[in-house]
């Protein structure tokens, strides 16, 4: 597996495999957003949409590619406001149902946290469906539960359910080790 940091514009022609990605995982029943069945040109349409805050420096969007195909994904929002700039929010983590289970997910967080850290960022913060794999996912990573928000999301069949809110710090560590290429079997 690679894990390559898209520009917007890999991010336009990658849309293809981003769709398939957005789709199977919303179709596969993960919160990620979407309410089931996703159409692949909605789901490309809002891949499309992120272009702009990608090249605002407001997204950044990394891809795990594994056998010539995008099976991964993750992305942090940078805040705009100054007060705010030591933080970032991890967003839409998802990895391909035929991908689970072999490191993905943990690979892409451990590489935007390695990159939120380069960039300065000290605080990182993210919220999941309460009960998810996610959630188990973030826990073993060492996130810290916040809370949680009660009927806070629609499943993609329609059940509201709570999320809970995480967060990390983060720093020195991981950004030391931002300048290694990010690869895995």
């Amino acid at each position: 597996m690679t894990v390559i940091r898209l520009t917007p514009r890999q991010l336009l022609t990658s849309l293809d495999g981003l769709t398939d990605l957005l789709t199977d995982t919303v179709n596969g029943g993960a919160s990620v957003g979407f309410l089931a069945p996703l159409d692949r040109g909605a789901a490309a349409d809002w891949w499309r949409s992120r272009a702009a805050a990608m090249e605002d420096g407001l997204l950044a969007v990394w891809a795990a590619y594994a056998a010539g195909r995008i099976v991964g994904t993750v992305s942090l929002a940078f805040p705009d406001k100054p007060n705010s700039r030591h933080r970032a929010e991890l967003l839409k983590l998802m990895v391909h149902r035929d991908g689970r289970g072999q490191g993905t997910g943990r690979t892409l967080l451990a590489t935007a946290q390695r990159a939120a850290a380069a960039a300065g960022v000290t605080l990182l913060h993210l919220d999941t469906e309460t009960g998810s794999p996610a959630e188990s996912l973030y826990r073993s990573a060492g996130w810290i539960r916040a809370g949680a928000i009660p009927d806070y999301a629609r499943t993609p069949s329609g059940v509201l359910r709570p999320t809970t809110i995480f967060y990390k710090y983060i720093g020195a560590a991981e950004a030391a080790d931002a300048t290694e290429p990010v690869l895995s079997s």
